[in-house]
C-alpha cells in the first residue's frame, strides 16, 4: 500500500513554472530520495504535501485518502530552513512542540529524554538555543520533528551542518524509523546517503520529472560496461593494442597492473576475457558500478542537452 500518491500535480508561482505534472508514490514503510538541482522544484512539491500551499492542478492521497488538513498530525516535516527561537531554553523548547503534536506535558519529558540521551543533549536541557553550535540545534529539530513517530517524514536536507560522525548517527536513527513502519521523504544533495538508505529514487529538474526508480536498478540501468581489470604482469605475447580494441576507453594503472576500461556495446566480458585470457593472467575483474552521483549528473545534463 502506498502512504503518499501524487496525480499530475502543478504548479505556478507568476511566470515560474515550479511542478508540471508531477506523478509520485511512496510505499507504506520505504524511504524515497527525492532529487534534483536548486530550484528543479522539490521543495514546492514538499509545501504541497504538507499543505503549506495548494496545487493548481492534480490531487495527493495520504494513506488512500485525500489530503486533508487532518493529517498534518500524522506527518512530521523537518524543513531545510531550520526554525527554532533561539531565546527559549531548549528542553522547554522540545516540549512545546511535541505538545503541538498532541501529547501532554508529562508524556512529552517522558517521549523526548531517550531522544536527548541517543543525541548527547541532556547537559543542555535547561539552555538556550542560541548557546548551540549549528550541528547540536540541528539535533534538536531533528528530535522535534520524529519524537512523535508519523506516519510519513518528510526530511530536507536532515544532514546539513552535521560532521560525519553526526550526519551517521541520523542516517542510523532514520534506517531505525523505517524499520518501524515509518515512511520517509528524504531530500538531499548527499548522495551517498542516498546510496546507503534509500530505497527508491525520484529526480526533479526544471520542474518535470527526470528519472524514477529503485536504487539498484538505476545502477544496472546506467551501468556502461566499464570495469576495472587486475592483471599479472603480462607475457611476451601480451598485444595491448589488440585488447584496447575491444573499447572505447581504455585506462592504464600508473604501476600497470590494472586497467579501467569501458567495452564497446558489440562486445562481451566474456568476449574480452578470452582474448585476455590468450596473453595474460588476470587477478581481478570488477564492474564499476555508476554511484548515486553520477546517474545524477548524466540524468540532468542529458535533459539540458
Amino acid at each position: 500500500m502506498n502512504i503518499l500518491e501524487v496525480h499530475d500535480v502543478s504548479k505556478k508561482y507568476e511566470a515560474h513554472q515550479a511542478l508540471s505534472n508531477i506523478n509520485l508514490e511512496l510505499e507504506a514503510g520505504k524511504i524515497l530520495g527525492l532529487l534534483g538541482p536548486n530550484g528543479a522544484g522539490k521543495t514546492s512539491l514538499i509545501r504541497i504535501i504538507n499543505q503549506i500551499t495548494a496545487p493548481d492542478s492534480g490531487s495527493v492521497k495520504f494513506n488512500g485518502q485525500p489530503l486533508e488538513r487532518k493529517h498534518v498530525e500524522e506527518i512530521g516535516y523537518l524543513p531545510e530552513e531550520r526554525g527554532l527561537y533561539r531565546k527559549m531554553k531548549i528542553g522547554e523548547q522540545a516540549i512545546y512542540l511535541t505538545q503541538l503534536k498532541g501529547f501532554s506535558r508529562a508524556d512529552a519529558v517522558k517521549k523526548l529524554k531517550p531522544w536527548f540521551d541517543k543525541f548527547d543533549l541532556n547537559q543542555w536541557w535547561d539552555k538556550k538555543i542560541e548557546d548551540l553550535s549549528k550541528g547540536m540545534a540541528q539535533k534538536v529539530q531533528f528530535i522535534t520533528t520524529v519524537v512523535h513517530e508519523p506516519k510519513l517524514l518528510i526530511l530536507d536536507e536532515p544532514f546539513s551542518g552535521f560532521d560525519p560522525i553526526n550526519a551517521q548517527l541520523v542516517r542510523d536513527e532514520i534506517k531505525i524509523l523505517k524499520n518501524k513502519g515509518i515512511s520517509i521523504m528524504l531530500s538531499t544533495h548527499n548522495m551517498a546517503s542516498v546510496e546507503e538508505i534509500c530505497d527508491e529514487v525520484y529526480l526533479i529538474n526544471k520542474s518535470k520529472n527526470v528519472l524514477q526508480g529503485k536504487v539498484h536498478e538505476l545502477q544496472n540501468q546506467f551501468f556502461d560496461q566499464s570495469y576495472k581489470i587486475g592483471f599479472a604482469k603480462p607475457g611476451e605475447n601480451f598485444d595491448e593494442s589488440t585488447l584496447a580494441q575491444h573499447c572505447v576507453q581504455w585506462e592504464k594503472s600508473s604501476d600497470a597492473e590494472s586497467v579501467r576500461m569501458t567495452l564497446k556495446d558489440d562486445v562481451t566480458l566474456n568476449q574480452f576475457l578470452a582474448t585476455a585470457l590468450q596473453s595474460v593472467h588476470i587477478k581481478e575483474v570488477k564492474p564499476l558500478i555508476p554511484s548515486m552521483n553520477d546517474i545524477f549528473i548524466k540524468a540532468i545534463n542529458d535533459q539540458n542537452r
